[in-house]
């Protein structure tokens, strides 16, 4: 049987890894199924599912894994606290939680979850399951550290299908963002080391998101929609608006991390917001922030985020966090390509979320190995530019817009 390097070190992680979570399993015969499970999960088996790790692993048939999958007693929410707990020791402090989902593009219609919904990952409405996400990562690297699976209406009004695959009746309609904001709060109560979070539009503009990380003290960088409204006692502006009148020398040429070809390179603009005076303290000891992503290729390419983050904060900073987003569809793509995340076979719900979890560990410990031969490379730094007019206003080192005065009609909000 073909196994992975286990020499050396990569030996020692992987024992130290087991013996870490071995207290999850009860029975040593269910320890030493949950061993060669993810050790099968990190061969070299042409897809991952039952069959295939079964010969790979040396099984005569898969039906040790489908009980460990479906049947047998252990608590996968604990292995993933244990997997949470493992990353943040393995990345360090001072990292960004980042939040996203994936989908799993499954056949039928028994699947817990499965229903026609949009999913990145083929780019259209497909039949599939959607997970909400959470990583972990620091200039080291990064890791999957927490999971929940999507239930559509069409499931969770249908108690007798959640109950053919085993959802709990307690199971109610959630919105991806209910589970997002979820996943935060167990992610810090439980003591993950995070000190930013980000994600992308589909979070970042929901305020419940955004003002849960502020009432957790966390700064933020999120992706918003050209649409999003900035909210603040003088009015609402959209915050494309806002951008174009940035002055020229409101941008900076700026890098948010490396990618496989280099340095992601893009023009920023960034101004704080007025403080809101129903939240803040005075004086106050985080600002809000707009700033847009301009692609030097394209001049008519825009993004756009909302920001939170400790008074002094330096524009270079927020683009630095801005670019750790990219980091969680790393994680996807290798959790899949060498963890199998997606290749599972299960249908029920406790299905689901044991796979995710051992696929999860089973990525933590190859994150640990990179950890171990090298740190990542740091991002790169500010550039200063000129000042310029108003309404976008130098502050010191950086830009803070003064609110134009609001239309008649204009309903004022406290909420940005």
């Amino acid at each position: 049987m073909e196994g992975i390097p286990e020499a050396g070190c990569w030996a020692d992680e992987l024992e130290s890894m087991f013996a870490r979570v071995a207290g999850r399993f009860a029975r040593a015969d269910l320890r030493w199924r949950m061993r060669d499970y993810v050790r099968g999960l990190l061969g070299k088996a042409g897809r991952k599912n039952g069959w295939q790790l079964a010969e790979w692993d040396g099984h005569r048939t898969p039906d040790g894994f489908q009980r460990l999958l479906n049947s047998s007693v252990w608590d996968a929410d604990a292995l993933r606290d244990d997997v949470r707990c493992y990353v943040g020791e393995c990345l360090g402090p001072n990292g960004v939680l980042i939040i996203d989902d994936t989908g799993f593009v499954k056949k039928g219609t028994t699947s817990a979850g499965v229903g026609r919904q949009y999913t990145g990952t083929s780019g259209k409405i497909d039949n599939c399951q959607i997970g909400v996400f959470a990583a972990y990562a620091t200039s080291r690297g990064r890791a999957l550290v927490d999971r929940e699976l999507y239930l559509p209406k069409s499931w969770t009004s249908d108690r007798q299908r959640c109950r053919a695959a085993k959802i709990p009746d307690e199971r109610c309609f959630a919105t991806k963002g209910e589970l997002a904001r979820d996943i935060v709060r167990r992610c810090i109560a439980a003591g993950l080391p995070a000190t930013w979070v980000t994600a992308d539009e589909a979070y970042g503009q929901d305020w419940h998101f955004r003002r849960l990380l502020e009432q957790l003290g966390l700064g933020y960088v999120v992706a918003v929609p050209k649409s999003q409204q900035i909210k603040s006692l003088a009015g609402t502006w959209r915050i494309d608006e806002l951008i174009k009148e940035a002055p020229y020398d409101a941008w900076q040429r700026l890098s948010c991390g490396n990618a496989a070809k280099g340095p992601r390179v893009y023009d920023w603009a960034a101004a704080k917001l007025p403080a809101n005076l129903i939240f803040d303290p005075d004086p106050p000891t985080h600002h809000r922030w707009v700033l847009a992503r301009r692609s030097l290729s394209d001049p008519g390419e825009l993004a756009y985020y909302l920001a939170y983050a400790p008074v002094g904060i330096k524009v270079a900073e927020l683009v630095r966090i801005a670019g750790f987003r990219w980091a969680i569809e790393e994680c996807f793509q290798a959790t899949k390509n060498e963890c199998g995340l997606d290749q599972y076979e299960v249908r029920r719900y406790i299905g689901w979320y044991r796979h995710i979890t051992l696929a999860m560990l089973a990525h933590a410990f190859l994150t640990a190995l990179a950890v171990q031969a090298s740190d990542a490379p740091k991002g790169a730094a500010e550039t200063d530019r000129p000042s310029s007019r108003s309404p976008w206003q130098r502050s010191d080192d950086s830009w803070k817009l003064s609110c134009p005065t609001p239309e008649p009609t204009t309903i004022p909000s406290p909420m940005h």
